[in-house]
């Protein structure tokens, strides 16, 4: 069986911190994969805020988004604490890619993600271009 294989970023400029809760534990007593993508949208919910920005608002347009993947590596059970990594890469005219890396206390790589998000006028209910300051943002401005 192939399995899917995703090359992340070297770095990732933002990092934020999800604990896993009991609702989010499945009948294996670990972390789910559907809660796996709950925490990735949180997290990429603070990464947008941590430029001030949010998905239906992300310099004046909202995005949507048009394809996740995601990578299981190890385990995770109730109470541990995890580091996700977060940053925007493959910037199209409409679209992006934002990568995430969930990081347990260990060290350790839990699972490795990425989510295609477009960039859309729920008005017009069409995609539009990238605002060219999120562009500029996402193409390489250190966060302060």
């Amino acid at each position: 069986m192939a399995r899917i294989k995703l090359e992340l970023p070297k770095t990732l400029r933002f990092s934020t911190t999800i604990k896993v809760r009991i609702s989010d534990i499945n009948y294996g007593n670990h972390l789910s994969n559907d809660a796996y993508l709950s925490m990735i949208h949180e997290a990429r919910l603070q990464f947008f805020q941590s430029f001030n920005y949010s998905e239906k608002n992300l310099g004046g347009v909202a995005v949507i988004m048009g394809d996740v993947a995601i990578v299981y590596k190890k385990e995770c059970y109730y109470g541990e604490e995890l580091r996700i990594e977060v940053d925007a890469a493959e910037l199209g005219a409409r679209s992006f890619d934002l990568y995430y890396k969930f990081i347990k206390e260990d060290n350790s790589i839990a699972c490795e993600a990425k989510t295609g998000m477009v960039c859309y006028d729920y008005t017009a209910a069409k995609t539009v271009a990238i605002p060219d300051d999120v562009r500029k943002l996402f193409s390489g401005e250190k966060l302060s």
